[in-house]
This record gives C-alpha cells, sequence and structure tokens, in this order.
C-alpha cells in the first residue's frame, strides 16, 4: 500500500458496543479504502474491544492496524503511539464512541488539498442530547483566524490535520493531564498552520453522548477539572503573548472550564473544600483574567470569577446561590432600568460597575414568569362558555405604564385584565370555549398556556406554571354536531396545559373497558 492520503487515528478504551459503529463508519468512507488507514491504540480495555479491533484488522488487513498497551489513564498516550505510526499526509483524530458522515473525509482531504489548509474543521453535531458549540460551524470558509473567530470553542482534536505540520512543531498530546490534553494540542496546530478552514455544509463528525455517560468529558471528577482548568489557562499564556490575543483565547477558558466550577454542585463540596477551589481560581484569576475578558463575559459568569477573584468564601456561596435558582432577587428600577440586587450591588468595597447588575434586557421575559393560582369554569362578559385563568406576578408591580400582558392558548388569545394586589399584580384571563374548538384538529389538540408581556425594555414569554393542587373538572362540549372533552391540567413539569379530544365512539367503548373490563367484577 502507498502513501495513504490521510490516516484516521482511534484511542480506544471501554468503548462497547459504540465501538463498532465507529469503525463502520471509518471503512464505510467514501475517500476508499486505498486512500485511508485507520489506526486504533486498545488502550487496555475490558470490554472485549480489544478484540473487536483485531478482527477488523483482520479483515481489513491493508487499511486497519491495531496496537494494544496496558492502560495508560487517559486518551492522550494511545493518541500519540497512533500518531507516531501514522503515514498518511494528513490525520484525523475519532473519538472512539463517535462517528462519521459517509463524505467526510473525503470532502476534508479535496479541502485541504484545495485550500492548501494545514487544519480543516467538518461540522461536528452531538448525539444522545450532548452539547457541541456550533458558533464556528457558522459557515464555510476558507480562512478563520484562530484569534478573531469563535475556534477557541471548538479546540477538540477531532479535526483533519497535516501530519507534516505536526511533526515539524514536535505536537504531542499532554501525557499529564488525564482530561483536557486534545486542547493544548489542537491550540499550537491552529496557532502555527498557514491556514485553519471551515466546512459546515454537512454534518461531518457525530459526537455521542454515551447512555452510560462515562465519555471523559461526563466521567471526570471536580479535582481533575480543575486542575485541567490550571493547565489550560497556564499554557496558553505560555504560548500567546499577553494582549487581546491571548485574551480571545483565555475568553473560552474561563468562560467555560473556570466558571463551570462555580456552579451549584460546588456548594456541595466540604468548607474546606470550597476554600482550596477559591484560592486556586483566585490565584488564576489575578494573574490572568483581564479586563477585556471581563468585558467580553457572559454577565453572570463575569459576576462569579469576579466574585470568586475579588471577596470572600461566605459571599461567594451566596452569588452561586442566588444564580442557581434561575429567577432574579430583590429588583431596583431606576429610569427604566432594571438592576439585580446580586452579591456585590452598588458594595463600595468592591466596586463594580451598575451595569453589570443591569438586567433590562430579561425584564420582560421576567415578569412573563407568573404562578397560575386558579382554574375555573365560567362566562365571560357576552355570557359564552369560558375558561378562567388567574395568574400572579410579584414583578408585574415594578413595571412601567406602557407595560401590556397577552395570555394564549395555542392560536388563541384570551381577554385579559391586570389589576394590583398587596403583593404584586393579578392577572385574569378567559378564553372561550367555542374559540378553543375551533383551533382544535380533527384528532384533538394539548396546548400550554402561554403568558406574553411588552414592556419599554422588550419582550418576552413563558409558559404559565402552577402547583399540583391546582386542578379544574374537564368540560363536555360541543360544536355542530362534534362532541368535544377539554381537559385543564398540569403536566409533569408544573405548566398548565388545555387538552381537547374529540369524543368518538371507540374512545368511549375504550374508556368503558378499562372502567368494566370483560369478564371482570
Amino acid at each position: 500500500m502507498g502513501t495513504p492520503d490521510v490516516s484516521v487515528l482511534v484511542a480506544v478504551y471501554n468503548t462497547m458496543p459504540y465501538l463498532r459503529t465507529c469503525l463502520d463508519s471509518l471503512i464505510g468512507q467514501s475517500i476508499g479504502l486505498d486512500r485511508l488507514e485507520v489506526i486504533a491504540v486498545d488502550d487496555g480495555s475490558t470490554d472485549g474491544g480489544g478484540a473487536v479491533l483485531d478482527q477488523y484488522a483482520e479483515r481489513y488487513p491493508d487499511q486497519v492496524r491495531v496496537f494494544h498497551q496496558p492502560n495508560s489513564g487517559g486518551p492522550a498516550a494511545p493518541s500519540n503511539s497512533a500518531l507516531d505510526q501514522a503515514r498518511g499526509r494528513y490525520v484525523f483524530f475519532i473519538g472512539a464512541d463517535d462517528y462519521l458522515g459517509v463524505e467526510a473525509l473525503e470532502r476534508l482531504v479535496d479541502a485541504a488539498d484545495r485550500w492548501g489548509s494545514d487544519v480543516v474543521l467538518g461540522r461536528m453535531v452531538g448525539t444522545n442530547k450532548r452539547y457541541v458549540h456550533q458558533d464556528v460551524y457558522a459557515e464555510t470558509r476558507e480562512r478563520i483566524d484562530l484569534f478573531d473567530s469563535a475556534l477557541p470553542w471548538s479546540l477538540s482534536n477531532t479535526k483533519l490535520f497535516r501530519r507534516e505540520l505536526l511533526e515539524r512543531h514536535g505536537l504531542r498530546f499532554r501525557t499529564d493531564m488525564p482530561m483536557g490534553s486534545d486542547q493544548p494540542f489542537t491550540l499550537q496546530a491552529c496557532y502555527h498552520a498557514a491556514k485553519v478552514s471551515v466546512l459546515a455544509d454537512d454534518e461531518y463528525y457525530y459526537a455521542v453522548k454515551r447512555d452510560d455517560a462515562q465519555n471523559i468529558t461526563y466521567a471526570s471528577n471536580f479535582e481533575e477539572r480543575l486542575r485541567c482548568a490550571e493547565e489550560l489557562v497556564s499554557f496558553v499564556a505560555g504560548l500567546i503573548e499577553p494582549g487581546s490575543r491571548r485574551d480571545a483565547v483565555l475568553l473560552r477558558h474561563f468562560s467555560w472550564e473556570v466558571a463551570k466550577l462555580l456552579r451549584a454542585e460546588f456548594l456541595d463540596l466540604a468548607a474546606d473544600a470550597q476554600q482550596h477551589v477559591q484560592e486556586r481560581i483566585r490565584a488564576l484569576a489575578r494573574a490572568y483574567l483581564t479586563d477585556g475578558i471581563l468585558a467580553a463575559m457572559a454577565p453572570a459568569l463575569r459576576l462569579r470569577l469576579a466574585v470568586a477573584r475579588d471577596a470572600e468564601l461566605e459571599r461567594l456561596r451566596e452569588l452561586i446561590g442566588q444564580q442557581a435558582v434561575k429567577t432574579l432577587p430583590e429588583v431596583v428600577v431606576e429610569d427604566d432600568r432594571w438592576y439585580a440586587r446580586y452579591v456585590g450591588f452598588r458594595d463600595p468595597s468592591l466596586g463594580y460597575p451598575d451595569e453589570w447588575y443591569d438586567v433590562s434586557g430579561q425584564a420582560a421575559k421576567v415578569m412573563a414568569g407568573m404562578d397560575a393560582t386558579g382554574l375555573e369554569w365560567g362566562r365571560d362578559a357576552s355570557g359564552a362558555r369560558a375558561l378562567g385563568v388567574t395568574a400572579r406576578s410579584r414583578w408585574m408591580a415594578l413595571a412601567d405604564i406602557g407595560t401590556t400582558v397577552r395570555v394564549s392558548l395555542g392560536g388563541v388569545t384570551g381577554a385579559t385584565s391586570v389589576q394590583p394586589d398587596e403583593s404584586g399584580m393579578v392577572v385574569r384571563t378567559n378564553f372561550v370555549v367555542d374559540r378553543l374548538l375551533v383551533e382544535a384538529a380533527a384528532n384533538g389538540v394539548r396546548q400550554a398556556v402561554t403568558t406574553h408581556v411588552t414592556a419599554p425594555t422588550g419582550t418576552g414569554s413563558a409558559l404559565l406554571r402552577a402547583g399540583r393542587g391546582l386542578a379544574a373538572p374537564r368540560l363536555l362540549a360541543w360544536r355542530g354536531l362534534r362532541c368535544y372533552l377539554v381537559s385543564p391540567i398540569i403536566n409533569r413539569k408544573g405548566q398548565v396545559v388545555v387538552a381537547i379530544a374529540p369524543v368518538t365512539p371507540r374512545r368511549v367503548l375504550a374508556r368503558l373497558s378499562r372502567i368494566w373490563p370483560p369478564g371482570g367484577k
């Protein structure tokens, strides 16, 4: 076999049964077996994966080469071993539980040859609800810049690399990092590349979230994640000079790897462990978290990292708790601007600007988040049969007089009134039954009640919530010769839903058979 166009490198450790899907996707590539080699390194698998690899090597002796080694504790060592054996002009790394689109390698190699690219990204998507950041795949581009694109948010090694580039710079994976070792590798390759390109016209790579959640990204522990964050930030600082280019990369690491350590799970740690984590994050922040990075961060993450850097542990815990509940704390309204009283608001000892606490853009959506307090059948002002829905909002009392409220059920907007009470605002809405039946499909419909708010600061909507105890009886209603059962219910997510189902002989018989089963008592 001559020099292959591409060597696909697979580090394998206990990925059955996903491994077979991965290997089949490689053997079935449209690039053809004569232009492809697969190098798989079994890193001490105990699930039979090593034997499966040997079967593929026996079946495809000219394309699949397999190496076995004792478990190394992470993907870095087997990836390095595979790279050492590679002969292709390009190399492509794939997770052993992932798979490729049929034309992926052919189109990636063609783009690299056509454009003279050193690194090519093919659009990567998640399966089984695995999250994959998509910004870098917004469009196909012959050239993207590491420091002026979303590339720092997509630093996995699942890309096509020109092998000559890797060998010229001696690039290998860091074996001292049980997780995240692909990021320094990929960052260096992109940093040294003459051209990095993106193909976004198709789904090239399918990243699988395993049912057992044992992908290394999901199975790692807190200490490993903290050390990974420290190593990544330090590595970037050593590779790139201080300034806007370094900040562009560190923005990703502080927003993702570092800030994620300060979510609700932080509160589950013992107090001494919390103190230890904060001290280590504080050291990173004081050394590398610049004003430029803070200015570019999402507001919640900015405040979280600033408080970790500047305040005592008790205040950090309070902030994490405030952010974890997914609703705003007390709000100050001044000149049509909303400011949330998160930790540090107008605290002279911290000196954070009011803009950090400005949540005006969320005001309409927050006001739309209401709790139902009543469901009942009655009549509207014209005497028509109607479903009455009553809801309360503690936020509406803060609203400007120009704020309007609309409540809908599918395509039907109810007649709504808003009145103050002792602790907020009461929103009452009537949905005329006849209008709901017009909207119902022949086989029925199930729709959630949604509140919509238009305020000077914007618009927002939310599904109406309710406690389990809230209920209203079912109603039989006629439209012409057709009878419907209208059922206001609270679903498992605590949302107010109205189900409308036609009453047919079959449905009646099925209902009766459940009540009085044949031959039963």
